[in-house]
């Protein structure tokens, strides 16, 4: 009995922001982050990325500084959560809403 042709075909891609469409428009609460208080802003050095390691979404660049890609953002908060010197602050989307108007 020989094996089926179908059975070697078979995705290896990894999800990445956009897989699901903008979901940014999801968010209540859209994280900012503070360069001041931020490590790698810092420190001008690779270290900490806690807020990307964790970021479930992949939307945090590992840059100095990171940014956030907001287009592709929930608003999880995950990232504030587990930044170690506190540079991420969750605010209310609505107050960006009553800036762009």
């Amino acid at each position: 009995m020989g094996r089926s042709p179908f059975a070697r075909r078979k995705s290896h891609s990894e999800p990445g922001p956009g897989d699901a469409g903008k979901t940014g428009t999801w968010r209540v609460l859209r994280p900012i982050i503070d360069v001041t208080l931020c490590i790698p802003a810092k420190t001008k050095k690779m270290a900490c990325f806690n807020c990307w390691l964790y970021c479930p979404d992949g939307v945090v660049t590992r840059t100095i500084p990171p940014t956030i890609e907001y287009d592709y953002c929930k608003g999880c908060e995950i990232c504030a959560e587990e930044c170690p010197a506190g540079a991420i602050r969750m605010v209310e989307e609505t107050e960006f809403i009553k800036k762009e108007k």
